[in-house]
């Protein structure tokens, strides 16, 4: 006999999903998961959105490095990056327009392909996301401390992110902060969001007028001129460069799919969802080309002082270069980035943990992760493993690679190319009795998610093959083998004997009684 946990409520007996079963009891009340329906509108959903994809602490790890690949035609890679960020934005406004669910990349993969390709699906959107939760949760570290050595102008304060005690230590405390808010109802993670996202947001901006300011007062550092060129990627002039840039991309724009996670807790689950992760993505590539063009007028790319191909300043360029653009108001620059991480690393606890619980509801894990709070109608026992598992991934990391961040960086995007494509994919077929029923139809439902599907199965292929070089990422290796190239093998190797082993335990899913194969009717 299975015991309750004392605190959580039950999950109803599960029927094969129906149209009607994917939708919510109402605009008020509860969702079928028992998650608190009509909670989050759409402004709360896309700052929810911008907070997973920190615009503030990507930048600043993102600036430099694609510099050195693609040099002034960065806003031409933001851009490129954004297509197929865009392009798999339609497909899963279509599919949660049909199958409003938390389960989002589970629930539709397992409709279109059926239990073992959903599932893996769900596999990749929590492992990706339990990913970056640790890494989040580092960065966090790194500038807490930062802002504290420029608090009490003392640089032996930084120092002490490198001390290993001390560092995962303080991760855990933030872990532990960004859990506690998530354990709670959606509207103290929407209040919480409102400051952080707009704090941020209000310093990225106030960054990038000053260096137009400063560019043109003839106080820039290597004042360049903005030229239309920028926006080209011919330009570029390496195929490599090119897909090198939009990897650093993938990283940059990931996330806005937490608002279609929250579906079942928003109002209008049908239309809002889908609309919140558009004008996600066009508002935070908007603010990036803003940022990102301020940057290269006033710093230029050569490769001394604060030029942004300067190698000693491109894992962290906001530091580098917020004192000469904001002069003493350069400490806001670390602050946002320290918001930037806490907000991302409270929000982005939505997607698992939403994940989980439609995993454990339809049968395809353990019931408990079907368990909610009874008092904040959230996925409490998920989001609690959630956490687990990500202050022990990053623990783990710190003792294998020094480099802890930039691998997992680098990992996550393999994990984005392959739940991205398998959802868009699933968009596709799901989708393909109606193809040609109008032009619509034909644009969202086919090409619009193939092409944005292809575009990452080929970066998570070359990414794939790359990362096997012993050099790749920070250049850390077991065995002369990429440890990016290990991670990724292991973090999907491990996916697959987990549900080969739910499948001997729970047979129901995979034989479709639980989350029936279908297809859209025309």
């Amino acid at each position: 006999m299975t015991h309750q946990h004392p605190g959580e409520s039950r999950p109803e007996p599960h029927a094969p999903l129906t149209q009607a079963s994917a939708t919510l009891d109402g605009e008020a009340g509860l969702s079928k998961k028992g998650l608190s329906a009509g909670s989050v509108g759409l402004i709360g959903a896309i700052v929810i959105g911008i907070s997973c994809i920190a615009p503030a602490y990507t930048l600043t790890g993102s600036l430099g490095p694609t510099v050195a690949e693609v040099g002034t035609q960065l806003p031409a890679i933001f851009l490129l990056g954004f297509i197929p960020m865009l392009l798999v934005a339609f497909g899963y406004r279509e599919l949660n327009s049909a199958m409003p669910d938390s389960g989002t990349s589970f629930t539709w993969a397992t409709r279109a392909f059926g239990p073992w390709v959903g599932w893996m699906a769900g596999w990749g959107l929590i492992a990706a996301t339990v990913v970056v939760l640790s890494n989040l949760a580092g960065i966090a570290v790194e500038f807490f401390y930062l802002a504290l050595a420029q608090a009490f102008n003392n640089p032996d304060i930084a120092e002490l992110v490198g001390n290993p005690f001390v560092n995962v230590a303080t991760c855990l405390v933030f872990i532990l902060g960004a859990t506690l808010i998530s354990y709670r109802d959606m509207q103290t993670t929407q209040k919480v969001q409102y400051w952080l996202v707009g704090f941020q947001l209000l310093v990225m901006i106030g960054f990038g007028v000053a260096a137009f300011w400063h560019v043109a007062n003839g106080t820039a550092f290597d004042p360049t001129q903005v030229e239309l060129s920028w926006f080209n990627p011919f330009e570029v002039g390496s195929f490599t460069a090119v897909v090198a840039g939009l990897s650093v991309s993938l990283f940059v724009f990931w996330g806005w799919d937490v608002t279609l996670t929250m579906n079942e807790e928003t109002k209008g689950s049908n239309s809002t969802p889908g609309k919140a992760a558009t004008l996600t993505v066009t508002i935070v590539v908007a603010i990036y080309l803003f940022v990102a063009m301020g940057a290269l007028a006033f710093a230029g790319i050569g490769d001394t002082g604060v030029g942004l191909g300067n190698p000693e300043i491109q894992e962290n360029a906001f530091f580098y270069l917020a004192g000469p653009i904001l002069g003493p108001l350069a400490i806001l620059m670390s602050l946002a980035v320290l918001s930037s991480s806490a907000a991302s690393l409270q929000s982005t606890f939505v997607s698992p943990a939403r994940t989980l619980l439609a995993m454990g509801h339809y049968g395809a894990l353990p019931e408990k992760f079907a368990r909610v709070s009874p008092r904040f109608f959230t996925p409490g026992y998920a989001t609690v493993v959630s956490a687990i598992v990500a202050a022990a991934f990053y623990a783990i990391m710190r003792v294998v690679s020094e480099d802890v961040l930039w691998d997992t960086i680098t990992t996550l995007g393999m994990m984005i190319c392959f739940y991205y494509g398998l959802t868009a994919f699933a968009a596709v077929w799901y989708f393909r009795k109606t193809w040609f029923a109008s032009a619509r139809n034909a644009f969202f439902r086919l090409f619009a998610p193939l092409i944005g599907g292809l575009i990452l199965t080929v970066l998570f292929v070359i990414t794939l093959v790359d990362s096997m070089d012993p050099d790749y990422g920070s250049g850390s290796n077991i065995g002369g083998v990429g440890l990016v190239f290990i991670l990724g093998v292991v973090i999907l190797g491990v996916g697959v004997v987990i549900m080969v082993w739910q499948r001997f335990k729970r047979p129901e899913f995979f034989r479709g009684e639980r989350l029936s194969k279908d297809v859209a009717k025309a």
